[in-house]
């Protein structure tokens, strides 16, 4: 199963918008034995806001909870004052209880990070309630976060500069609320918040994804608008128009907010190679319009791709170069060929109305043919371009059933761009 995922980025903070999944809620269990009971440094009753260091990987140990108070951070909990300190601040809850996606960011970032210290921020007591309630207590939850933050400050070796604040669905709300409120610049804040509610976290398996596949980043690609994305307009990495998501993210500091989107597979990893295709579609039986069903295979020196389909976001031009996106699974390496066919509409009252609306369409007599010449090729993740020419340049015509290949060729916009470190747009 493949995804189209936008990311909405706000780059000044790190922040990161996307879509997901779900997954089951867990409960929070807790042990009886004194081994892996909590170390509560307070006396007071619990508040409403805690602060639990994660000191193992096993969801069902509990941990230290930090205090105010309490001035042997690192004798009691083992806070290492100097290293990169990850505050995980969950968002509104049904059951009152942390879900699974917590657990596995905690074990992600420990992985990731070994020396780090992964804060959860505990506000289950204010987070369970009704929304409009939850909402109302993200600030005051907020104020709570920044009061930590600079008690922490306070004790020399500390730096907020090694501080990363990760909040989820309201918790973004609360880490935004902590930076306004702390004193200082606070790292790096990531915002993770749902696109699509029936996926709804999809950002954060995207996350951890990007802590726990180091080898296998995903790229986003700045676009305007989904519609130019599809057609593969956005492929450019130049000017800082690509990057890494998740935690790989760079910082750009030319734009406040953008939009980044990608294509994903179904599960971990979810990396997938994306491509621009240009084609140049020539007609010479004066067709008004048509509609091909183009499906390209590329042949790598790595592996070679399955049969993909080129989305017609809209009508298809005539004697004009038209832009596809296509994506695959498999790292292909060097693109060596490209077969590109003409499928035969299947018998579905949808593709037979369409295909007598483009008999109706045409002049009498006439038969639905284009000439293709050469296929114009950049991978987003390389940004290589590479141009194919067509097997038989005498055969260039292709009709419903039938198929073209294409190998790699120079042509005059490959010498081009070979002369020129600039390359221009296709």
């Amino acid at each position: 199963m493949r995804n189209s995922v936008p990311l909405l980025c706000l780059w000044n903070v790190y922040c990161c918008f996307a879509a997901g999944s779900t997954s089951p809620p867990g409960p929070e269990r807790r042990l009886q034995d004194e081994h892996h009971r909590p170390r509560e440094v307070q006396t007071t009753s619990s508040p409403p806001v805690r602060f639990n260091l994660r000191t193992s990987q096993d969801r069902e140990h509990e941990g230290c909870y930090l205090s105010f108070n309490h001035n042997e951070l690192s004798e009691d909990c083992g806070f290492n004052m100097t290293a990169k300190t990850f505050f995980i601040i969950h968002g509104w809850t049904l059951g009152g209880m942390f879900e699974n996606w917590l657990y596995n960011l905690v074990s992600a970032l420990q992985m990731r990070e070994k020396d780090a210290n992964v804060v959860v921020v505990d506000w289950l007591p204010l987070a369970h309630q009704l929304y409009t309630h939850a909402v109302n207590n993200t600030q005051v939850v907020g104020h709570s976060v920044a009061r930590m933050l600079d008690w922490l400050q306070e004790k020399g070796d500390f730096s907020l500069g090694n501080v990363h604040l990760i909040g989820y669905s309201l918790g973004a709300h609360v880490a935004g609320y902590a930076g306004n409120f702390v004193k200082g610049t606070v790292g790096r804040i990531t915002e993770l918040a749902e696109g699509i509610r029936c996926e709804h976290e999809r950002a954060i398996h995207l996350f951890v994804d990007s802590l726990v596949n180091q080898d296998k980043p995903s790229f986003a690609f700045r676009c305007t608008d989904s519609n130019r994305f599809k057609k593969g307009i956005c492929l450019s990495c130049r000017k800082n128009r690509c990057s890494g998501i998740g935690y790989n993210a760079k910082k750009m500091r030319n734009k406040r907010n953008c939009k980044m989107y990608l294509k994903t597979r179904g599960g971990m990893p979810f990396r997938v190679y994306h491509y621009q295709l240009k084609i140049h579609i020539f007609n010479y039986k004066n067709v008004a319009e048509i509609e091909p069903t183009f499906y390209v295979t590329l042949y790598g020196t790595n592996s070679d791709s399955q049969s993909l389909p080129l989305e017609i976001v809209e009508q298809i031009g005539l004697n004009a170069t038209n832009t596809f996106l296509v994506y695959t699974e498999e790292d292909l390496g060097d693109i060596l060929k490209i077969s590109l066919t003409w499928k035969r509409t299947s018998d579905s009252w949808y593709y037979v109305w369409k295909e007598f609306r483009s008999l109706l369409s045409q002049p009498h007599n006439s038969q639905q043919e284009v000439n293709i010449r050469r296929i114009r090729v950049k991978s987003g993740e390389t940004q290589q371009k590479l141009t194919f020419c067509a097997e038989d340049l005498e055969h260039t015509s292709i009709s419903p059933g039938q198929e073209l290949w294409f190998h790699k060729c120079l042509d005059g916009w490959r010498r081009k761009n070979e002369i020129s470190p600039t390359w221009a747009h296709l």
